[in-house]
C-alpha cells in the first residue's frame, strides 16, 4: 500500500480551557447551568440531603426493584454516590436504573 489509503485521525480540541465543554452557561449564583434541568443538576444542588432513590434493574431477577436510603453525596450525567449513614456503606449508582427520588426536605431548585 502507499499509505494514503487510510488517513490518520483527527480529533476536536478545545483550547479554551476556562469555559466548560458544551458552552453551558453557569451563572455565579452557585446555581445549575441556565438552560440545563436536569436529574444530575438538581441532585448536586441537594448534596448533603437524605434522600429515597427508587431504583429498577429490569434484567435482575434477585434486585427488580431496590429503594437506596441515605445523603446525596455526588451526582454526575450517569451516576449518583450515595452515603448511609446507618451502615457506612456508599453506593455507585447508574441513573439509567433511577425511576424517581424522594427529598425528606424541601428541595433547592434555582432554576433560571
Amino acid at each position: 500500500m502507499n499509505g494514503n489509503f487510510f488517513s490518520t485521525p483527527t480529533f476536536p480540541t478545545n483550547n479554551n480551557l476556562e469555559s466548560p465543554p458544551g458552552n453551558i452557561n453557569y451563572s455565579n449564583s452557585g446555581s445549575m447551568p441556565m438552560e440545563q434541568s436536569y436529574i444530575e443538576n438538581i441532585l448536586r444542588l441537594n448534596k448533603g440531603k437524605k434522600i429515597k432513590a427508587y431504583f429498577s434493574y429490569p434484567d435482575s431477577n434477585e434486585w427488580k426493584d431496590k429503594i437506596y436510603d441515605g445523603i446525596v453525596e455526588e451526582a454526575g450525567r450517569d451516576h449518583l454516590i450515595m452515603s448511609d449513614p446507618k451502615t457506612g456503606d456508599w453506593y455507585l449508582l447508574r441513573m439509567i436504573y433511577l425511576n424517581y427520588v424522594t427529598f425528606e426536605e424541601k428541595i433547592n431548585y434555582n432554576y433560571l
